[in-house]
């Protein structure tokens, strides 16, 4: 499936050819003899005109949602202290179903995956390791922790 630049791209392209198409059929010829202002307005708002209609009748390709960052290496393994009860989640997003909550004072570790402020770690909680997305917002450094 092509880009959504690519797409942009092509409807625009699109858009140009058909007002240069309209424009030749639509006004006098004595408009086109020499370049001019009048023209170069016709081209421009008629490419963005219909380029713009293009596009929204594109269908669209559900939601767009920025991809998860890449594990990187200075991110992953890095312990952070959980300062207040922590929800890890099945996924990024309040939005997502909860599958553990992590107490306070719980040394949580990341992974390297992150999605702006929402970072995948893992943590023992209950005994068990449990790996979920949370809000980054709600962790401090190991070492910066209150004793």
């Amino acid at each position: 499936m092509p880009s959504a630049n690519s797409l942009t791209v092509l409807a625009y392209a699109a858009g140009l050819i058909a007002t240069l198409v309209l424009a030749a059929w639509l006004t006098p010829a004595r408009w086109w003899r020499r370049p001019n202002l009048r023209a170069a307005g016709i081209l421009a708002a008629g490419t963005w005109g219909l380029g713009a209609l293009l596009l929204s009748l594109l269908p669209a390709s559900g939601p767009v949602v920025a991809a998860t960052a890449p594990p990187s290496p200075s991110h992953a393994g890095v312990s952070y202290t959980v300062f207040d009860d922590l929800n890890l989640r099945a996924d990024k997003g309040i939005g997502a179903p909860r599958i553990a909550v992590a107490p306070a004072g719980t040394v949580v570790t990341t992974t390297g995956l992150r999605d702006g402020d929402w970072w995948q770690v893992s943590a023992r909680i209950d005994g068990r390791q449990v790996r979920g997305w949370s809000s980054s917002l709600w962790l401090r450094r190991a070492e910066e922790a209150p004793r």
